[in-house]
């Protein structure tokens, strides 16, 4: 990678709960990159949450949201951004990314994220029955990650460890 690709942004990319937030405030540390998590920027710029938004607006009004903050997110670089898993979804939105920085997929098994998200009341896709809903949505987005420059499986790694192997790929 040239060193002016190294001031380009990293963009993770993944399903929900394969530790994109997580690592991507390690990297933006590590770097000095500001971090930003595109969910909370969309929360902030509608004034509501993510679950009120689909309730509230639908899935497609978001995903337009969560187009509009991806652009104006990356109109500038050294930034550490942390995707929503659909951000991938929406036409143009992974030639963005590739043309604006370093695009790192965090996968993990279906077992592992199942495990992450018991519980949780913050993920609207996953109202009902989360175990069915997350093998859905991984068998529909199966191929939406495979644009990215790098791959990390999250399964049994710290954090810390993940960060570690985008950081050896990053910086070559």
């Amino acid at each position: 990678m040239s060193q002016e690709d190294k001031n380009k942004n990293i963009i993770l990319v993944g399903m929900m709960a394969t530790g994109k937030s997580t690592v991507g405030a390690i990297l933006a540390e590590e770097l000095g990159y500001e971090l930003v998590d595109l969910d909370h920027v969309i929360i902030e710029t509608e004034g509501r949450s993510i679950a009120e938004i689909f309730a509230e607006d639908g899935e497609e009004y978001f995903r337009s949201v969560e187009t509009a903050v991806l652009k104006q997110m990356l109109e500038s670089e050294n930034k550490l951004i942390s995707t929503g898993g659909g951000a991938v979804l929406a036409p143009g939105n992974t030639a963005l990314m590739l043309s604006k920085g370093h695009v790192v997929a965090l996968t993990a098994t279906e077992e592992e994220i199942i495990a992450r998200v018991s519980g949780d009341e913050n993920r609207p896709l996953l109202a009902g029955n989360a175990e069915e809903r997350v093998r859905r949505i991984m068998e529909d987005r199966q191929d939406a990650y495979l644009f990215a420059h790098y791959t990390v499986d999250t399964t049994g790694l710290t954090a810390a460890e993940v960060s570690q192997h985008i950081l050896m790929h990053y910086r070559g």
